[in-house]
């Protein structure tokens, strides 16, 4: 995060004047101007340490005798990818570890927001991601989380964001802005605190991330929008996108693992003719088998191209709309003088694939392999231990018990597959021995929030429906958004005390149980959500939990991100909590049996 430290015009002056040698030229290329949407043939750049000193045709003059030279022949150069709003922990890596995956992809530049290891440890948290993030050779820019707590009340935090850790963090170098303002309900109803760190962010010049989970877009809308959230990246409709963009908003269209976003929203620019500029790509969540096998911000490239959206069209939503939006565009997002050396070499702009990658004026990445030497982090035993559930859990505490008789109505969580919104469904289920159970022949199984910040073992059970299991089974989480408690969902009690008690044993992550046995677990010791192992390692522990779902009957996409999010209390419809079932869209607790 050395911006302007490195930026010394008269240098670049000399160089590009011709009376200073250039570190690196590169001939022959085609240039994608993203500040004018123009493709120019035989087009060179002269870079000097870190940063562009010269564009034109012909660099002739920037050349010395220690000038390292490439031959784009050809080539597309396009300017690094960035991604506009996204979570590290999502990838169940360590920021090095992610940058490490995704730089040979072409991001050369993340908004990051560290809001998951700050629910577990507060702003020691928000640092520890910061001090990792200007170790690496891209650009990792760091958001404040806002929302720590998401929501007072209705959950127990691992810790706490205070207005006073905002206007401290904003301090820091790599800072770039507020992260999402996900409690939009205290938003509107002018909650002092929320409003308290957005005066604050303001102060600072700096951006305030949105979070407007609802689709309703009528007057709470209109307040979240008035209250000072500048993007947003949680629509999912056409509707959605046309509403931000026409009320000042940055559309965050969104394409991770779980959540797409892109299909429906780009139709407000290639049906309703919107104004591109105000459009911005992002992966938001992306887990590690995703980033190792389909790829990052290129992977998002590809599919908004797919959607009928011109190739220079798309490369703008993922750089220069993002970098302008970020008040960056004198430092990233194009190829310009003045400008980081963030350069992509590109042959064919719809497959896609970065030959060459430079960040920072350094070739770091080649035929998708890094060259780069990542630094190493040792973290501190805190970090490492941070699952605090006493074992072996009673199979006893998943049972919900009842004074009826026969049957019973209950509030069930719908899940939507490749959303994050859940169902309010209402369903009837059989009563044995007092104890409310499942019923075989619907898709219907047991879930429970147990807090694992301390050795309480408070819990709170309800039950959710979509993913399908069948046979006796059960996963478990601590990537809990977003207080990152325990969740445990399954059709027995004994498989998810099971389940639960081998989380505690590896320290935090995803296991899966089926019949007795742990078929497939992702270990997460680092606050309960990230690997001290390598992308590779990784995604193919998570590949193979994937694979446990599905052993398990479970056919979604990406199940175990869906499951994750169940105890997000601030997306509607209903979520459950450690503390009971929350409606999202009254903002309030209700039963999970219905009394009638």
């Amino acid at each position: 995060m050395d911006l302007f430290k490195q930026k010394n015009h008269m240098e670049l002056v000399d160089v590009a004047m011709g009376r200073l040698p250039a570190t690196m030229v590169i001939k022959a290329g085609k240039w994608v101007c993203v500040q004018t949407g123009e493709v120019l043939d035989n087009t060179d750049v002269a870079i000097i340490g870190k940063r562009i000193a010269f564009v034109g045709a012909n660099a002739d003059h920037c050349v010395g005798k220690e000038t390292k030279i490439i031959d784009a022949k050809g080539k597309y150069l396009v300017p690094g990818l960035i991604d506009s709003h996204m979570h590290v922990e999502s990838g169940m890596l360590t920021v090095s570890e992610f940058v490490r995956t995704v730089l040979p992809r072409g991001t050369t530049a993340m908004m990051v927001d560290p809001h998951e290891i700050a629910n577990v440890f507060g702003l020691d948290g928000v640092r520890l991601m910061v001090d990792e993030a200007l170790k690496q050779p891209n650009h990792v820019f760091v958001q404040v989380p806002s929302c720590v707590p998401s929501a007072p009340g209705f959950e127990t935090p691992g810790s706490s964001i205070t207005p006073q850790d905002v206007a401290e963090a904003m301090k820091w170098e790599g800072i770039i802005g507020l992260g999402e303002m996900m409690n939009f309900p205290a938003v509107i109803n002018n909650d002092e605190k929320l409003h308290a760190e957005m005066d604050i962010t303001r102060a600072a010049g700096k951006v305030i991330g949105g979070h407007y989970a609802s689709g309703d877009l009528g007057l709470p809308f209109h307040g979240y929008v008035a209250g000072g959230a500048q993007d947003d990246h949680e629509g999912t409709r056409t509707i959605d996108a046309i509403a931000r963009a026409r009320l000042g908003m940055k559309v965050m269209m969104r394409y991770g693992s779980a959540w797409h976003d892109v299909e429906q929203q780009i139709k407000a620019i290639t049906e309703h003719g919107l104004e591109p500029r105000n459009f911005i790509l992002c992966t938001d969540d992306s887990h590690s088998a995703t980033l190792v096998n389909d790829g990052h911000m290129d992977r998002v490239l590809r599919h908004t191209m797919n959607q009928g959206v011109n190739p220079m069209l798309a490369i703008q939503m993922a750089t220069i709309n993002a970098a302008t939006y970020y008040g960056l565009d004198t430092e990233i997002g194009q190829i310009a003088p003045g400008r980081y050396a963030d350069i992509l070499l590109v042959s064919d702009l719809e497959e896609f694939n970065p030959e060459l990658v430079i960040a920072k004026g350094l070739i770091v990445a080649k035929n998708g392999e890094n060259l780069y030497e990542f630094p190493i982090i040792d973290y501190p035993d805190w970090v490492v231990k941070s699952v605090h559930i006493q074992t072996p859990f009673p199979a006893d505490a998943f049972q919900l018990r009842t004074t009826k008789s026969n049957e019973v109505t209950v509030n069930v969580i719908g899940v939507i597959e490749n959303q994050a919104p859940t169902k309010h469904l209402v369903m009837v289920l059989p009563i044995e021995n007092g104890v409310v159970a499942l019923d075989p022949d619907r898709d219907i199984a047991k879930l429970a929030v147990i807090e694992r910040h301390s050795s309480s073992r408070k819990i709170s059970n309800g039950f959710v429906s979509g993913f399908g299991f069948d046979g006796k089974c059960a996963f478990a989480t601590t990537v809990a958004h977003d207080s990152h408690q325990l969740i445990v969902a399954g059709t027995d009690d004994d498989q998810m005390a099971k389940a639960v008690d081998r989380l505690v044993e590896i320290g935090g992550g995803q296991v899966v149980v089926k019949d007795d046995m742990v078929i497939a677990e992702v270990a997460l010791p680092i606050a309960g959500l990230m690997s001290d192992k390598n992308a590779k390692v990784v995604s193919e522990q998570a590949l193979s939990v994937l694979r446990g779902f599905e052993a398990c009957g479970c056919h979604l996409n990406n199940p175990n991100m869906q499951l994750s999010l169940l105890s997000l209390v601030v997306i509607p419809d209903l979520r459950l909590s450690d503390i009971g079932l929350v409606d999202v869209n009254q903002f309030k607790f209700i039963p999970v049996i219905i009394e009638e």
